[in-house]
């Protein structure tokens, strides 16, 4: 029973000491280890074994507690006593501190695989961050292409806009040389008009007077 104590508390401590310690792909090794007894029965049976022993601790600390007080009463203890005391008490701390490593490699996977999960949260945090800010950075440039667009446009409506105004313009002066021009052909045409008027009296005087000349030849 001693002996194989012993093997349990050397095996613990090897465990410990390598959770505690990284040495190549050891520490990973033991985490999958202890993930797999973790697995399926393995917690029940951990709990059945752990159960068993904290009996068996229960049951030597009573008999090193009647031992002493049979040995109280007594006066002195008998070299069997002695030895059973020994034992007792030999098997009882071997037990505590199995018991006692066999919680601490416990808690020590749990907050080790917390880690883990952690820092693999923290990598794809990681990746998800760098990816956002790859976003963030061709928003940033589409930004900018749409920003020198906008003004390439603005520029080119207050270019068209000044043309505008400079054809509304000319229009204007179009319009106005038009209106100028209609009134001249306007007046050209009274004028022609009275030329007319006056080329037709003219002409009536003159047939006028040509009778009177043809008539006075006449007589």
């Amino acid at each position: 029973m001693i002996q194989l104590l012993f093997l349990v508390l050397f095996v613990e401590g090897a465990i410990t000491f390598l959770l505690l310690i990284k040495i190549g792909p050891l520490r990973e090794l033991v985490i999958k280890s202890l993930d797999q007894m973790k697995m399926g029965k393995g917690p029940a049976t951990v709990k059945t074994i752990a159960g068993t022993m904290a009996v068996i601790l229960f049951s030597n600390l009573m008999s090193i507690v009647k031992i002493q007080n049979k040995g109280a009463k007594l006066g002195t203890m008998s070299p069997m006593d002695q030895v059973l005391w020994r034992t007792h008490l030999l098997e009882a701390s071997l037990m505590g501190v199995v018991l006692f490593l066999g919680f601490v490699i416990d808690r020590m996977h749990h907050y080790m695989r917390k880690l883990v999960n952690l820092r693999g949260n923290a990598g794809s945090s990681k990746e998800e961050l760098e990816q956002l800010q790859k976003e963030r950075t061709e928003l940033k440039e589409k930004e900018d292409k749409a920003s020198k667009e906008i003004k390439q446009l603005q520029e080119k409506l207050a270019s068209m806009s000044e043309r505008l105004k400079k054809a509304e313009t000319e229009s204007k002066e179009k319009e106005k040389k038009l209106e100028a021009a209609e009134t001249h052909v306007t007046d050209l045409q009274k004028q022609s008009a009275e030329l007319l008027l006056e080329y037709d009296r003219l002409l009536e005087d003159n047939q006028k007077l040509q009778s009177q000349i043809l008539g006075k030849t006449k007589s």
